[in-house]
């Protein structure tokens, strides 16, 4: 890999990436639409709608691996998850297939399988179950990946992020939770692993409470450094005696699976 693209480089999980993998590889192409600053060395700086597929073609051109971040990152009104999740990915992987570009991570998400109950440990092979028009664009992005690694043989990964953070912040994330390091740890995989034609892998850290068979990504040599169990006691006892939502606390996709979308709803 000499260039790499980073979509949505200007959320918190490109901000991170920007610094773990810089001089990992030669060029990192950083593309958002919020401001990035000014370039480093071995950086370069884009901005790019991705509903827009003749700019996306111009981002993508001269690039060995994608890390795909871009996008709305949570529940929203159904135009615009269609316009920035839906056409955007589509744009983003017909211009990875133009430009022959070798590897794509995918930051797919939890909420692709939140219908399933807590108490049941799914892994990477299970029917997909959207909890939201959020998780549904998550879907169609692995099954579009599917696509372009069968019939154009595009290597990709794509990974179920639980919640990315310097720590989890509340119960349900004590299960979900990855922190920064790990995240990287997959990204370097996806991009680096000789073997990798499709997989889905679940971005998550070593959680104890986890609801995740995550041993397809263990197979590709993930190997978590860190838990979320030395945060439980306070995150535990500052949720004890509030209020839950029952549909919330059986599901594993949380408030997505209880409420229907409004500019309140909670992220993750």
């Amino acid at each position: 890999m000499h260039r790499v693209l980073i979509t949505g480089a200007g959320g918190g999980i490109g901000r991170s990436l920007r610094e773990t993998l810089r001089g990992a590889y030669p060029v990192l192409r950083l593309s958002d639409r919020l401001p990035l600053g000014a370039a480093r060395d071995g950086e370069e700086i884009d901005c790019t709608e991705l509903c827009d597929a003749a700019a996306v073609e111009r981002m993508v051109a001269g690039v060995d691996g994608i890390i795909h971040l871009g996008g709305i990152s949570g529940e929203n009104e159904w135009e615009a998850i269609l316009q920035s999740n839906i056409i955007g990915t589509y744009n983003l992987f017909e211009a990875a297939r133009r430009a022959r570009v070798e590897r794509i991570i995918v930051a797919t998400s939890n909420h692709a399988v939140g219908f399933y109950p807590r108490d049941q440990r799914i892994d990477h092979r299970v029917v997909p179950r959207p909890d939201s028009r959020y998780g549904v664009s998550k879907a169609f992005a692995e099954a579009l990946a599917s696509l372009y690694a069968d019939k154009h043989g595009i290597g990709f990964l794509c990974t179920r992020i639980g919640n990315f953070g310097p720590q989890p912040i509340d119960k349900r994330r004590l299960s979900i939770w990855i922190s920064p390091r790990d995240y990287s740890q997959l990204v370097r995989i996806g991009l680096d692993h000789p073997d990798i034609r499709y997989e889905i892998v679940y971005g998550v850290s070593n959680n104890r409470r986890s609801w995740y068979d995550n041993s397809n990504a263990e197979r590709l040599g993930y190997r978590p450094q860190d838990g979320s169990e030395p945060f439980a006691q306070v995150v535990l006892a500052a949720e004890a005696g509030g209020r839950t939502d029952p549909i919330a606390e059986r599901y594993q996709g949380g408030t997505f699976c209880a409420a229907e979308y409004t500019a309140d709803t909670p992220p993750d």
